[in-house]
């Protein structure tokens, strides 16, 4: 497998899982409806887990094109391959919303609610306010990304040594799976917590493509900010870890 196809198997993986939570718990005739936030975190949290489990040993399981600038800006990570790692994420996390879609495609057309298709697809703020939705998305990958960069530790000595493999992957999938599980049940309250470009975008750009039944509108209005917030975000950490 080549690291390519473990982004965008892992990434697949992670809006496959992550975002078929939200559509079980918030279409509707399905098992899970209703069930709340906490069972939307731990699928995140779990969804995680699976994707780190099997990209992590071919290309550190990035999985989100923010950890692979944070890696890069930190030196961790070569900046001549981030393109193609974000472009395998953003295309995994497209066919991983596809499949979402097709898993529950007749849920989708018996709800009525725009906005609760939509939430299965992308992310949007409790309370619009750019600035404020914002800064909740730069403080959320930033806590995301600084802990990676101290669960990690040790293992980034690896770096200089050829085959070695930097992200997500290099922790185990376990403990980033719990640091995604904290991030959501802390500080996901205010914009559903994308902290991952290719985790809305991608999955955005396939509910404006893909037909349903009272679909509503795909809210382009919002999107550039759980895509650029989290970048910076990640930025920001990996500054204060080189500082530190």
């Amino acid at each position: 497998m080549s690291e390519f196809i473990a982004e965008f198997i892992g990434t697949m993986l992670l809006i496959l899982l992550g975002n078929g939570v939200v559509a079980n718990v918030v279409l509707n005739n399905t098992k899970g409806n209703n069930s709340g936030w906490i069972v939307i975190t731990m699928g995140w949290g779990l969804a995680v887990f699976t994707a780190v489990a099997v990209a992590g040993p071919i290309s550190g399981a990035h999985i989100n094109p923010a950890v692979t600038v944070g890696l890069a800006v930190a030196g961790m990570f070569a900046w001549s391959k981030v393109g193609l790692f974000i472009v395998a994420q953003m295309a995994g996390a497209a066919f991983g919303a596809f499949l979402v879609w097709l898993m529950y495609r007749d849920h989708f057309n018996s709800t009525e609610d725009g906005g609760a298709k939509l939430a299965c697809f992308s992310t949007g703020p409790a309370i619009r306010n750019f600035g404020s939705n914002a800064v909740s998305e730069i403080i959320g990958t930033f806590v995301l990304m600084f802990v990676i960069f101290y669960l990690a530790g040790p293992s980034f000595e690896a770096a200089g040594v050829e085959g070695a493999k930097i992200g997500l992957g290099t922790l185990g999938a376990l403990p980033v799976a719990l640091l995604v599980v904290a991030i959501g049940l802390s500080l996901g309250g205010t914009t559903g917590y994308a902290i991952n470009p290719a985790r809305d975008l991608g999955p955005r750009i396939m509910h404006a493509i893909l037909p349903m039944n009272n679909k509503g509108g795909s809210d382009w209005g919002y999107s550039l900010v759980p895509v650029i917030a989290p970048i910076v975000g990640a930025a920001v950490a990996a500054f204060l870890f080189m500082s530190l």
